[in-house]
């Protein structure tokens, strides 16, 4: 069965600090630049009609960077969240708030608040994390729904810990390009791409 319109879109915004570092900036003032072109892709998908997005913020692993590369990152997903629901997004904030490097900012919506199109926003999400909520009966991840498309920037060719459960099935594709120079060209051309998979689940 040919993919329509995909229900669910996962994103990898990757290429962050190599944009940044080609342009002779400081490695951590990349992600900055990463934050509208969220806002132009998630009004892209919400007039579209997508019900539901997730988008990588940062990672448990990602903490490891340097301090300026950390504060950088959650300023710039503190930023984006705070745009998503002046557009009215209904917000879910995912990742290990127990931590000190998960912004207070952002605490409020570690249960989903909104009642626009689904936006899963990763903060400080680890892979472990999130399946070692089965120990206390279902997974910190149970409120988001199985994925079809998974899109990634920066010619990376891994999830790098992609809400994994999710992702089981999900069709995987590529953009080349770094995030910060994210042109709509490039979804529409991962939503093309998915319309001409043969997705039958197994089946």
């Amino acid at each position: 069965m040919k993919a329509a319109l995909p229900q669910h879109v996962g994103f990898i915004p990757d290429g962050n600090r190599r944009w940044a570092q080609d342009k002779g900036f400081p490695r951590e003032q990349g992600y900055a630049f990463g934050v509208e072109p969220g806002i132009r892709l998630f009004e892209h998908c919400r007039d579209m009609g997508i019900p539901e997005i997730s988008i990588y913020g940062f990672t448990r692993d990602n903490t490891k960077r340097p301090a300026a590369q950390k504060v950088a990152f959650a300023e710039a997903c503190v930023q984006f969240a705070q745009e998503l629901t002046g557009r009215g997004a209904a917000l879910l904030v995912l990742g290990d708030e127990a931590s000190r490097v998960f912004p207070r900012d952002l605490r409020a919506y570690r249960e989903r608040r909104g009642t626009g199109m689904k936006v899963n926003l990763l903060v400080n999400y680890g892979w472990d994390w999130d399946i070692d909520g089965l120990r206390h009966g279902k997974l910190r991840s149970s409120d988001v729904s199985r994925i079809d498309l998974v899109v990634r920037w920066g010619g990376g060719r891994r999830l790098s810990g992609f809400l994994p459960i999710q992702s089981v099935y999900a069709d995987f594709f590529v953009v080349d390009e770094y995030w910060p120079d994210f042109q709509l060209a490039q979804f529409e051309a991962a939503l093309r791409w998915f319309r001409a998979q043969d997705r039958t689940l197994g089946g």
